[in-house]
C-alpha cells in the first residue's frame, strides 16, 4: 500500500536549493550517486564476511549507468546492500540537523563551490534534483525476498511516497526523470565523459553501454553490450609513478567529500612485520566539525582492499583528526570489528607508522614548501599543538613543527619556531622564556616583559587556549627549559651580571618596611609582597609560584565551569620601588590613604594580567576618591 510522507524541514530547504539554483557544475549529481552506489557495495562486501548467504549467486559487485532517450531518464544501479522501507524513510527523508545547518552556513554564492559542498555534508543524494524534476528509487535489501522491495518517489515538492514492490535483484536503482533542459544527459558519450572525469578511481566496476561500432557502410551496429568504463582498481594500490596529480586530487575529493583540492598528501607502502598501504591527505580547509565532541575522524580502514569502516578513530590520534584518506592492511582479519580494533596490537603498529608518515610530510612542507606550510598552520596549527600533550613519543617532533608569536616580531603572526628562538638566544641565555595570555595585545603589553625587553631577550607570546597544555607538557626543547616569565621570582641566570644581582639584593633589603606595609594593607589577597628588578615602567605585577597553575589557566578553567578543580593558591605582588606610585605609598603618612593606594596598585596589576576584579564598583569608588584627594 502506497504511503505519503513529508520531508524533514531541513530536507525541504535543501530541495529548494537544488531545484531552484542554477549551478554551473551540475555534473556532480552523477559523481554523488555513483559514490553512494559504491558505498552500498562496500557495505555489503563487509556484511557478507559474516553472512556469505547475503551475496546469493551474485558475488561480483558492479554499478551500471544507463540512459533511456525515449523515457527521458538516467538510471544509476548497484547490487550493493540495498534498503528496506525503514531504511528508505530514514536515509532519504531525513538528514542530521547539525550537518544540514553547517552545509547551509557554508554556502558562498559561488555556484561551483556551493555545488561541490554537497557531498561533504552527506546530502549527495539530493543533488539528483539539480537535473531531475522527479526521482524514483527502487531498492531491495540483501537477504530479503523479491516481494519485499520498496519504491520511493518524489518530485522534490516537500513530500515523498513509499510503496512495496517486487524486484528481481538486490540493490538499488536510482531513476532520474530529467528536466526539459537537461536532455544532453541522455547522451551515452556525455555520461561516459562525466563518469571518467569524476569517478574513474571508484574501485567498483562501473558499466555503461559499449561505444557504438559501425559497419562497412557507416551504419551503427545496435548493441546492448556493457563494458567497464573506469579503472576499477583501488588507487592506493597502484604504483605512485602511474598516478597523476589530478588523479590523486580526484580521489581526495571523493574520499574527503571536499569541494577543493588537498593541500598535500603522502602515499606509502610498508612491508615487513606489518604490511599495509596508506594514502593520506592534508586538506586545505578545516572540516566543519573539527572542534565538535562527536567529530568523526576521516581515515577509512580497508583490509586486503575490502572496505571495513570509515570512522576508524584508532588509525589516527585526535590531534591529526583533520587527516583524510585510506589505510589498507594485509595483517588484520577480514571480520575485524570496532571492539577488536581497540585491542589490536597490529593496529597500534599501523597507527604509529602512519602518524610518522604524516609528521614527515609536514616536516617536508615546512622545509621545502614554506608557503604551503604557513597555509596549513593557519588552519590546523591549534589542532596539531594538541599532540604535544597527547603523543609523548612524538612530542618533540610536533614541538619542532609548531609556530608561535614572539617579541622578536611586531605582529601577532605565528611564524617563530622553537629552533628559530634557540638560534637567536643571547650569550649566556639558558632558557626559553614565554608568557601565556588571553590575547596577543595582553601578552605583548604585560608588565612581566619589561626587563626582558630592556635586555633584548626574546619572549614567546602564547595566546591560543591550547598553549597552556602545550607548555605544561613540554618542560624543555633541545635541552633548553621552557620558563614562564610570570612564575616564580625573577632568575635571569647568566643574563644578569654580578652588579645587577647585587642591586637586586640591595633593593630587597632597602624596601623591607615598604613591603611589610603593603602586605599588611592587602591582607590575604596575596601570598607575599616583594621588591623586584623585573619591572622598569609598571608599578607592580602579580606572579604565581614556579609550580603553581598560571592565572591565565585558572581563568580558563573557571570560565569552563571547572572552578572547583582549581587548586587554591594566592599570587605574589612584586613592586617596582622606583615607580612614582610606589614611592607615593612609601611616603604616605595617612594609613587609610596608604591602604587605598596599595589596593589600587593590586587591582591594576590584576587587570594587567587579564584578571577579573572581585568588586569593580569598589575599585571605581576608590580610584575616584584618590584622584580627587591627590589633586587637592
Amino acid at each position: 500500500m502506497k504511503q505519503t510522507h513529508s520531508f524533514q524541514t531541513e530536507v525541504k530547504q535543501l530541495l529548494q536549493l537544488m531545484i531552484h539554483s542554477l549551478y554551473s557544475n551540475k555534473e556532480i549529481f552523477l559523481r554523488e550517486l555513483i559514490s553512494n552506489a559504491a558505498d552500498a557495495c562496500d557495505k555489503l562486501r563487509f556484511e557478507s564476511l559474516n553472512d556469505a548467504s547475503l551475496l546469493g549467486d551474485d558475488a561480483q559487485f558492479r554499478i551500471t549507468v544507463t540512459a533511456d532517450a525515449e523515457a527521458k531518464t538516467v538510471t544509476v544501479s548497484d547490487n550493493g546492500i540495498g534498503m528496506n522501507e525503514a531504511d528508505v524513510i530514514e536515509h532519504l527523508g531525513t538528514i542530521a540537523k547539525s550537518g544540514t545547518k553547517a552545509f547551509l552556513e557554508k554556502l558562498t554564492g559561488d555556484d561551483k563551490k556551493d555545488a561541490n559542498l554537497i557531498g561533504q555534508f552527506g546530502v549527495g543524494f539530493y543533488s539528483a534534483f539539480i537535473v531531475a524534476d522527479r526521482v524514483t528509487v527502487e531498492s531491495r535489501k540483501a537477504g530479503v525476498a523479491e516481494n519485499e522491495a520498496v519504491r520511493w518517489v518524489s518530485a522534490g515538492d516537500g513530500e515523498f511516497t513509499v510503496e512495496p514492490i517486487s524486484k528481481a535483484t538486490r540493490g538499488t536503482d536510482v531513476i532520474l526523470h530529467l528536466k526539459e533542459d537537461e536532455k544532453d544527459l541522455l547522451s551515452d558519450w556525455t555520461l561516459r565523459r562525466i563518469v571518467t572525469t569524476y569517478s574513474d578511481h571508484i574501485s567498483v566496476p562501473i558499466y555503461m553501454k559499449k561505444a557504438p561500432e559501425y559497419d562497412e557502410e557507416g551504419n551503427v551496429k545496435s548493441s546492448d553490450e556493457l563494458e567497464v568504463v573506469n579503472q576499477a582498481q583501488a588507487l592506493w594500490q597502484r604504483p605512485k609513478n602511474e598516478i597523476t596529480a589530478e588523479q590523486y586530487q580526484t580521489f581526495y575529493r571523493h574520499v574527503a567529500h571536499d569541494y577543493d583540492d588537498a593541500l598535500a598528501w603522502t602515499h606509502f607502502r610498508v612491508e615487513g612485520r606489518h604490511e599495509y598501504t596508506g594514502l593520506l591527505y592534508v586538506p586545505k580547509h578545516a572540516p566543519f566539525d573539527l572542534y565538535e565532541r562527536e567529530q568523526k575522524h576521516g581515515v577509512q580502514l580497508y583490509v586486503k582492499r575490502v572496505f571495513i569502516m570509515d570512522d576508524a578513530k584508532k588509525l589516527m590520534p585526535s590531534y591529526l583528526r583533520f587527516i583524510r584518506g585510506v589505510i589498507d592492511s594485509s595483517d588484520l582479519p577480514l571480520n575485524v570489528s570496532r571492539e577488536i580494533l581497540q585491542e589490536s596490537r597490529d593496529l597500534d603498529a599501523i597507527r604509529a607508522g602512519s602518524v610518522k608518515k604524516v609528521l614527515s610530510l609536514l616536516e617536508d612542507l615546512k622545509k621545502n614548501q614554506p608557503e604551503k606550510y604557513t597555509e596549513f598552520w593557519q588552519v590546523f596549527g591549534n589542532t596539531l599543538k594538541e599532540g604535544i600533550a597527547e603523543d609523548y613519543n612524538n612530542k618533540d617532533k610536533i614541538a619542532g613543527l609548531c609556530r608561535f608569536a614572539s617579541t622578536h616580531n611586531d605582529s601577532s603572526e605565528q611564524n617563530v619556531t622553537l629552533a628559530d628562538y634557540i638560534g637567536r638566544m643571547k650569550e649566556g641565555q639558558e632558557k626559553i622564556y614565554y608568557i601565556t595570555a588571553d590575547s596577543y595585545a595582553a601578552a605583548k603589553n604585560s608588565p612581566h616583559l619589561e626587563i626582558f625587553l630592556k635586555k633584548g631577550v626574546e619572549v614567546l607570546l602564547l595566546t591560543d587556549r591550547v598553549d597552556e597544555w602545550v607548555v605544561n607538557s613540554l618542560p624543555e626543547f633541545d635541552g633548553k627549559a621552557l620558563v614562564s616569565v610570570a612564575k616564580g621570582s625573577l632568575d635571569l641566570g647568566n643574563l644578569a651580571d654580578e652588579e645587577e644581582k647585587a642591586a637586586q639584593a640591595k633593593t630587597e633589603e632597602d624596601n623591607k618596611d615598604l613591603v611589610e606595609l603593603i602586605k599588611t594593607a592587602l591582607g590575604d589577597k596575596v601570598d607575599a609582597v616583594r621588591a623586584t628588578a623585573r619591572l622598569t615602567e609598571s608599578p607592580a605585577c602579580l606572579v604565581v609560584g614556579e609550580h603553581d597553575m598560571s592565572q591565565h589557566l585558572a581563568r580558563m578553567l573557571e570560565a569552563s565551569g571547572a572552578a572547583g578543580q582549581i587548586p587554591h593558591s594566592k599570587p605574589t605582588l612584586e613592586i617596582n620601588p622606583e615607580h612614582p606610585l610606589i614611592k607615593k605609598i612609601a611616603g604616605e603618612q595617612d594609613e587609610t590613604q596608604r591602604n587605598e593606594l596599595a589596593e589600587l596598585v593590586y587591582d591594576q596589576a590584576l587587570l594587567a594580567e587579564g584578571g577579573k576584579l572581585e568588586n569593580p564598583a569598589a575599585f571605581v569608588k576608590r580610584m575616584n576618591h584618590l584622584l580627587l584627594t591627590l589633586n587637592q
